[in-house]
């Protein structure tokens, strides 16, 4: 149903996000999509970049008088940056300076190269950077107006960054800790553990090295019945992980508590199902995450995403040049020292994209008026036949 399309080097004019399946009559502003941009800028150990893009939204297509079309949405995201790589990034004339010829460890430069037949790794890290994930946001934030219509609230925490855990972690995703997460400077909502990870980020810079760590994205009040069982490409759960590892620097993704019920016996894992005139059907745990046999089953979707380092190090790792084919330092090129914070924003974004998607499918409707009309269908069949309780929309 929705399709996205993004384009754009971190250091050419712009990035494009193209958004196609939308239905007509939904209400976007560019404040809404500028809103999230401006939350992926921030966080502590950010690198200089963020200090020179202001990352406002153009729409370009497919919104008329607010209101969407019902054609493909087009987002433009100016690189302020761009103008001091005007002769680096001409797409015509050759320009001197910035080759890369040293592939970064831990990078997309030297298998990218491998596979493109890049001599100059610049080729490969101006797609490859995360500067890309901006677009992504961008369509994103409208995906989440989209979900916001029918009660779906996404929400995000970092968990750890380096060896600092928060005591949140596994801590159901509300409101209010979101909201302390979005005050906190590296989106932590325990006010001691934000203060060590700010520590650790710092300490970090000062050796010239970086950090990972992880956080945890939780959507609210999503029906049951989205995804299915009858094919594995179609399971919610396959493409909620998909699209967090599709994060740059993401290496493990984990829905529910999927790590440590490995380590346990089926009676403390599977969520036990119950029953009560007041309440309805309804579980009184959540390890599945909200997704089971690969289909939501109206619990909170809660998922956990592990980010490595960022590859950039100040203080570089052995590399080879690729034209003396000695072993040297690699490249340096700016960078962040920790981007978690960032990254659970945009965390945020691709599970909205996808379950804005998922909506879709399970719904149907080229309007939102008609795709209300079916979510109000879909819930008065719930409460009758399965004694739901819950107010979806």
């Amino acid at each position: 149903m929705l399709r996205l399309l993004t384009a754009g080097e971190s250091h050419g004019p712009a990035l494009i996000a193209i958004l196609e399946g939308l239905p007509a009559g939904l209400e976007i502003t560019q404040a809404d999509i500028d809103k999230e941009l401006q939350r992926r800028r921030r966080g502590h150990g950010r690198g200089a970049r963020m200090a020179i893009e202001s990352d406002r939204v153009r729409i370009v297509s497919g919104v008329r008088h607010g209101k969407t079309l019902g054609s493909p949405v087009t987002l433009m995201i100016e690189n302020r940056d761009h103008q001091n790589w005007l002769g680096i990034m001409d797409p015509e004339l050759p320009g001197e300076g910035k080759e890369i010829r040293r592939p970064r460890p831990g990078h997309a430069d030297l298998a990218g190269g491998m596979k493109y037949n890049h001599r100059d790794f610049r080729n490969v890290l101006e797609r490859s950077s995360a500067r890309e994930t901006a677009a992504r946001v961008s369509a994103g934030a409208i995906c989440r107006k989209f979900l916001g219509m029918f009660g779906i609230r996404i929400y995000s925490q970092v968990v750890s960054i380096g060896e600092v855990v928060s005591p949140t972690r596994g801590q159901k995703l509300t409101p209010e800790l979101h909201r302390r997460a979005d005050a906190s400077p590296v989106r932590c909502p325990d006010e001691q553990a934000s203060a060590r990870m700010v520590e650790a980020v710092d300490r970090a810079g000062k050796e010239g090295e970086s950090l990972g760590g992880s956080f945890e994205v939780a959507a609210d009040n999503v029906p049951p019945g989205l995804g299915s069982y009858v094919q594995f490409d179609r399971r919610l759960d396959s493409r909620l992980a998909a699209a967090l590892m599709g994060v740059p620097a993401i290496k493990a993704v984990e829905i529910g508590e999927g790590i440590e019920a490995a380590a346990q016996p089926g009676s403390f894992v599977h969520d036990q199902i119950r029953y009560s005139a007041a309440d309805g059907i309804f579980r009184e745990q959540n390890t599945a995450g909200g997704i089971e046999g690969g289909v939501s089953n109206g619990e909170q979707v809660v998922m956990r995403a592990y980010m490595k380092p960022i590859p950039t190090l100040y203080r570089p790792l052995t590399s080879v040049d690729i034209e003396s084919w000695q072993e040297e330092k690699a490249d340096i090129e700016r960078s962040d020292i920790c981007a978690v914070p960032a990254a659970s924003v945009v965390g945020e974004a691709v599970i909205s994209l996808v379950l804005a998607n998922e909506l879709l499918i399970k719904l149907g409707g080229d309007s939102v008026d008609e795709v209300i009309g079916n979510y109000r269908n879909y819930e008065g069949y719930l409460k009758k036949v399965w004694k739901w309780k819950r107010t979806l929309y």
